[in-house]
């Protein structure tokens, strides 16, 4: 199974995180951030990943730190679970509305960490989560699990209805290129033989 466990301790934040990527969509998340884990669970359901997230940050600043950190330990669970790439897709992509709002999400596990993020949200923070988290999560992910990603709400009046079709597109959009492929079974998907 396509399966990693990481732990991240800092002055800052404790995060252990246990993912499978052959999974079916179950999560165990507690971050301290109840918006954050709601848009984590979207990953998982959606990406049909087996996701724990257990978290402990400095909260009483901000939730900056406790965001980013998760991003960054999530990607090296990643890099770690994906191992090689042999058979994947590689490729990922999808379009998710949800009533106004529509997100596009576009992966590739290309080895280089990339992010195109486009989000004009219609305002600055969900109930107490800051939405300029979102972007520093999806840094953190990109840097360490080596992908590109490109991210564009291409509509949405609801700041929540954004963010959710930002996570639901990018755990389909990643279920799709973690996929194998029975055409390329046992091949790195790239010309240069590696990823």
């Amino acid at each position: 199974m396509r399966r990693a466990q990481v732990t991240r301790n800092t002055l800052e934040t404790q995060i252990n995180i246990d993912l499978n990527l052959d999974g079916v969509g179950k999560s165990t998340l507690e971050t301290g951030v109840p918006f954050f884990d709601h848009m984590l669970d979207q990953i998982a359901r959606h990406g049909m990943l087996d996701l724990e997230i257990i978290a402990k940050g400095d909260l009483h600043i901000d939730a900056h730190h406790t965001v980013e950190d998760i991003g960054i330990t999530l990607g090296q669970a990643f890099a770690q679970a994906i191992g090689d790439k042999k058979g994947v897709c590689r490729y990922g992509h999808a379009y998710v509305p949800l009533d106004e709002a529509l997100t596009r999400v576009v992966v590739d596990l290309s080895g280089r960490p990339g992010l195109v993020f486009n989000a004009d949200f219609s305002r600055a923070r969900i109930g107490d989560f800051d939405v300029d988290l979102i972007h520093e999560f999806f840094q953190g992910f990109i840097n360490h699990a080596l992908v590109t990603l490109h991210v564009d709400n291409l509509s949405g009046r609801n700041a929540h209805h954004q963010a959710e079709t930002i996570f639901k597109a990018f755990g389909r959009a990643l279920r799709m290129a973690i996929a194998p492929d029975p055409a390329a079974s046992g091949i790195i998907p790239s010309t240069k033989g590696t990823l």
